[in-house]
C-alpha cells in the first residue's frame, strides 16, 4: 500500500472515530450552535466541536512522516493555535477583532517557519526573471494570503457538509497536481487534510449530526493556505503553485467571500456580520433544499478543480472553457432570491435595535417571503 493511500485512510479512520466522541462532549462543555435567528438554517441546537476531530485526524496522518521538517512543525503549531482559538469561540464566543489578531499571529508564525511568499516572476521584458521581495513585503503578502484563505473557508461554512466538501474537492485536486508536478511532500500533507474532511463528512453531510464550528473552518483554511506554501527555494514554479492553483480551485468560496465583503461595505454593515446574501442562500431561495444546494456548489467546485488541473497540465484553453461554464453558473444563481433575504436581515436588525422579541417567522410574514424549501 502506498504512503499516499495510508495517509489518506489514517486521516479518514481517526476523524470518523473521534467525531462521535466530539458529539458527546460538545453539550457538556457548551460547544453548541443554538439557532437564534432566521439566518441559521438548522432548527435545533447542534454540537459545533468538529474542529477537534479534524485536527486529530490530520495530525495522526501527518505523523506518518519519518522526520518533521521546520515547515511541517510550523504548520502543526499554527494549526493547534488556530484550533484553540476556534474552540474558545465555539464555547464562549470571541470578538471578531480578537479572532483576526489570532489569525494574523498564526500567519506570522508560519512566516517564521519559512512558509512564505519570497517573490514573484517578473512579467516585464526588462530586469531579472524573478523579483525577490524585501522582508517586510514578504511578510505582508504571506499574512494577507493566509488570513484571506482562513476567512474564505470560515464564511463558506453555512450549510451541512458545504465547507468540508469544498475543501475535500480542493484538497484532492491539489494532491493530484502535487503528484503531477512531483511535489511529493505537498501531496502527502494535503491528502491528510482530504482524509480528515472525508471522515468528518460521514457525520456532517445533511442531515448533520455535528458542525465543524470556527475551530474546524479556520483550521481547514489555515491548512489549505500553508500546505500550498511548502517548498525549498523561491522559484517561478513554487510561486505559481502557491498562489495560482489554490485560487483557481477555491474560486467559488473566494468569490462568495469577496462579494459578501463588497455587499456589506456598500450597505455600511460590519464585514464580519452574518447575513443571507451568500451564494448558498440564493440557491436555496429558488426552492432547493440543503442537499441539492450543497450538491450544486460541489459541482461548481468540481468544475473549477478540473480547470485547475488542466491549467497545470498546460491545457489552458480547456481550462478557460471550464472556468467560463462555472462563471455562468455562478452568475445564474447570483441574483436569485436575495431581495427577500435582504429584507429579512434588515427587519431582524431593526427589531434587535428596538429590543423587539418578535419571532423571525412573523417577520417573514410581514414582507411576504416564503423562505427556502427543504427536501
Amino acid at each position: 500500500m502506498s504512503d499516499h493511500l495510508v495517509v489518506y485512510l489514517l486521516a479518514v479512520i481517526v476523524t470518523a472515530l473521534v467525531t462521535p466522541l466530539c458529539i458527546l462532549i460538545a453539550p457538556r462543555i457548551g460547544a453548541m450552535d443554538i439557532p437564534k435567528d432566521k439566518r441559521r438554517i438548522h432548527k435545533k441546537p447542534m454540537p459545533r466541536f468538529g474542529g477537534v476531530a479534524l485536527f486529530l485526524g490530520f495530525l495522526t496522518a501527518f505523523c506518518w512522516f519519518d522526520q518533521i521538517s521546520e515547515q511541517q512543525a510550523g504548520i502543526i503549531a499554527a494549526a493547534a493555535v488556530i484550533m484553540i482559538i476556534g474552540i474558545v469561540d465555539d464555547i464562549k464566543g470571541v470578538p471578531a477583532k480578537i479572532k483576526l489578531l489570532g489569525q494574523i499571529a498564526c500567519a506570522v508564525l508560519l512566516w517564521f517557519a519559512t512558509l512564505r511568499f519570497s517573490g514573484m516572476a517578473n512579467f516585464f521584458p526588462i530586469g531579472p526573471d524573478y523579483i525577490v521581495f524585501p522582508v517586510w513585503l514578504s511578510m505582508m503578502v504571506t499574512v494577507f494570503w493566509i488570513v484571506a484563505i482562513i476567512n474564505t473557508i470560515n464564511l463558506m461554512d453555512g450549510l451541512d457538509g458545504l465547507a468540508a466538501g469544498i475543501v475535500l474537492i480542493a484538497s484532492l485536486s491539489i494532491a493530484y497536481i502535487s503528484n503531477y508536478t512531483e511535489r511529493d511532500v505537498n501531496c502527502i500533507m494535503i491528502l491528510a487534510v482530504a482524509g480528515a474532511c472525508t471522515g468528518f463528512l460521514f457525520y456532517n453531510f445533511n442531515p448533520a449530526k455535528i458542525f465543524m464550528g470556527d475551530s474546524g473552518s479556520m483550521l481547514l483554511g489555515l491548512l489549505l493556505a500553508s500546505v500550498s506554501l511548502v517548498g525549498d527555494t523561491p522559484t517561478k514554479s513554487v510561486t505559481l503553485f502557491s498562489a495560482t492553483v489554490p485560487v483557481i480551485l477555491l474560486v467559488l468560496p473566494i468569490f462568495d467571500t469577496s462579494f459578501a465583503i463588497l455587499r456589506r461595505t456598500v450597505k455600511h454593515r460590519p464585514i464580519f456580520e452574518a447575513d443571507k446574501g451568500h451564494l448558498h442562500h440564493r440557491i436555496m431561495a429558488m426552492g432547493f433544499g440543503q442537499r441539492r444546494t450543497v450538491l450544486v456548489l460541489y459541482s461548481i467546485s468540481g468544475i473549477m478543480a478540473m480547470a485547475g488541473i488542466l491549467w497545470t497540465m498546460k491545457m489552458k484553453g480547456q481550462a478557460l472553457i471550464l472556468a467560463l461554464i462555472a462563471g455562468v453558473l455562478i452568475f445564474i444563481f447570483l441574483g436569485i432570491g436575495i431581495d427577500e433575504n435582504d429584507k429579512i436581515a434588515e427587519l431582524e436588525a431593526e427589531m434587535m435595535i428596538k429590543g423587539s422579541s418578535e419571532d423571525p417567522e412573523v417577520i417573514e410574514e410581514k414582507i411576504g417571503s416564503k423562505g427556502p424549501f427543504e427536501l
